[in-house]
């Protein structure tokens, strides 16, 4: 499903886990969901205006790389995050919880100044 880095193409580039991290637990859900929606290759992780403290976090799986992608390895899991989104999230931890309450997708940005209670929105 991911392409080895040779093959990236035009304009887009390998990242780490500097920039985001998926804990095991959120690789294997995000692996999962995959499996089920039979979803494109990639996750996309971005930053959109929105949410109660103005940026929120968005996912969506996509077969697409464009051009300022930076892609993130994590097993058989990849990442993609645009350039500008990048800003945002540097240093982010993307952890998974399966709790009935509060559970879901958890994101530990040492970015945000302040986050919602839902956690899916944030400001810098």
């Amino acid at each position: 499903m991911s392409a080895p880095a040779s093959t990236l193409p035009e304009g887009v580039r390998e990242g780490n886990e500097r920039l985001v991290q998926l804990t095991p637990a959120a690789v294997a859900k995000v692996r999962a969901l995959r499996e089920r929606e039979k979803a494109g290759g990639h996750l996309r992780i971005a930053i959109t205006g929105g949410g109660c403290n103005g940026l929120a976090y968005k996912m969506r799986f996509t077969e697409q790389m464009r051009r300022g992608d930076i892609l993130v390895r994590f097993e058989d899991v990849t990442v993609l995050v645009d350039s500008k989104s990048a800003l945002y999230l540097r240093g982010t931890v993307v952890d998974y919880s399966s709790d009935l309450v509060a559970g879901g997708f958890k994101f530990s940005n040492p970015n945000a100044k302040a986050s919602c209670s839902c956690g899916e929105s944030f400001s810098v």
